[in-house]
């Protein structure tokens, strides 16, 4: 019997078992405290779910636990806090998250617990799966061999992405990353799509189902929605619950692609709950789990063992005022396979997609692609950064014609560059058309 059935079996006996029956397995609210909860007489293990009792009729609220300080318990309620007393009675429910997974997911909308929020009636699941997956062993991991058509020019041609790779979206707010990962959604050739969209605005969940993703891109993948309204506790178990989601299909062979909105989200979700359970801040209050809990998120990405499919993908980073610097952006660039850095002033510009080479770069990019499309690749890169770091002189007429032949290159180049690198958002190009279009352009 697997280790899970065994969880499983004990489970069904524990909650099977009479509460009176079962030493500290309740106990009562002692106070909260902003969004904690503070419990005595209750024995249960970090990340256990838990049931407290409100007014008579009502459902018991669920809750996590985060913390505890010898004989108190301190929980975070998955929903809400209305309704908690001191008093309270509080029931173990069981010893961490499990969620339901299962083929009828596809072109659903769901929340953190697997609950459908679209409106089309119950899933019914086929298993349920833990929302913390064990560590891979890196030694039984599959290595990044071979190209994900993303069917985007820029990104096929100079940041070339591959199936198993972990690539960051870096950006401020407001630059197209929606929009950008609405084109990989419906362009990426992956059999299974899973998005994560962890603290969002409510109102661009809706819009990114509708409009940004359509019934076309809708049919092949599962949406994971905890806009930013909802608890802390909540936006975390749905990052963890789209990872187990991407898990799921990837064993059954699937080639994966995971677009995580966003990572910077994720963060902030843990930082509160760090805070709340009094872990001491650190660089701009990011508490210590949130810098354990980043890389745990995106080990869980890459090329399964033996048979199994992959997992690919996307992570949006916000970087706050612009800061490229900012401590998330960093532990994403130190953790990732690549980024792609969004720039605003590109954006404003209409250059869409709003992708500057200066920063960006794919690590596993020269395993990929040929030598040829490798030179071209860097010469574009070259001439692209040339004209970025002259531009002001350009300008302003300050430049001197044959002063730097390569320089030269670059500005009759530019044109045709930013034609290679910008694409509507309803154009596909293939593989092989963009290494045409790339050869046209450098020669």
């Amino acid at each position: 019997m697997s280790i899970e059935s065994d969880f499983l079996s004990e489970l069904t006996q524990l909650n099977s078992t009479p509460l009176e029956t079962k030493p500290e397995r309740f106990g009562r609210v002692t106070r909260v405290v902003g969004l904690t909860v503070e419990a005595t007489g209750i024995a249960a293990e970090i990340g256990a779910q838990c049931l407290i009792d409100t007014r008579e009729g009502e459902k018991p609220i669920e809750a996590e636990v985060v913390g505890f300080d010898g004989k108190h318990l301190y929980l975070m309620p998955i929903h809400y806090l209305e309704g908690i007393k001191a008093g309270s009675l509080v029931r173990f429910k069981q010893a961490q998250s499990l969620c339901g997974v299962g083929e009828k997911m596809l072109g659903r909308v769901i929340n953190g617990l697997g609950e459908p929020i679209d409106g089309k009636g119950p899933i019914h699941y086929e298993t349920e799966v833990a929302l913390d997956a064990k560590a891979v062993n890196p030694m039984q991991r599959g290595a990044v061999r071979d190209v994900l058509d993303t069917g985007i020019k820029a990104i096929n041609g100079c940041l070339t992405f591959g199936k198993g790779q972990r690539m960051g979206l870096i950006a401020g707010s407001g630059v197209g990353k929606s929009v950008l990962l609405g084109m990989l959604t419906r362009n990426t050739a992956a059999t299974v799509v899973v998005i994560g969209l962890i603290g969002e605005r409510g109102r661009e969940v809706q819009e990114f189902v509708e409009r940004t993703l359509g019934e076309a891109g809708l049919a092949r993948a599962v949406v994971i929605a905890a806009p930013v309204d909802v608890s802390p506790v909540m936006r975390v178990k749905a990052a963890k619950l789209t990872h187990s989601v991407a898990e799921y299909f990837a064993a059954k062979g699937n080639d994966v692609l995971l677009l995580f909105d966003s990572l910077t989200r994720v963060a902030h979700a843990q930082r509160e709950i760090g805070l709340a359970v009094g872990e001491p801040p650190t660089t701009k209050g990011y508490t210590p789990s949130v810098f354990s809990l980043l890389p745990k998120l995106i080990e869980r990405v890459g090329v399964g063992p033996g048979p199994q499919g992959s997992i690919s993908a996307f992570y949006t980073v916000l970087a706050e005022g612009d800061d490229r610097s900012d401590p998330i952006v960093d532990i994403a660039r130190a953790t990732l396979d690549g980024q792609i850095m969004l720039s605003r002033e590109l954006a404003d510009a209409a250059h869409y997609p709003a992708i500057d080479l200066e920063g960006s770069i794919s690590r596993v990019a020269t395993n990929l692609v040929s030598p040829d499309q490798m030179k071209l690749a860097q010469r574009l890169r070259r001439y692209w950064t040339l004209y970025a770091q002259k531009q002001d002189l350009i300008q302003v007429g300050a430049y001197t014609e044959k002063s730097d032949p390569e320089l030269d290159e670059a500005i009759r180049l530019k044109g045709m560059i930013n034609a290679f690198l910008t694409q509507t958002s309803d154009e596909v190009y293939d593989l092989g058309q963009t290494f045409t279009q790339l050869k046209q352009t450098m020669n």
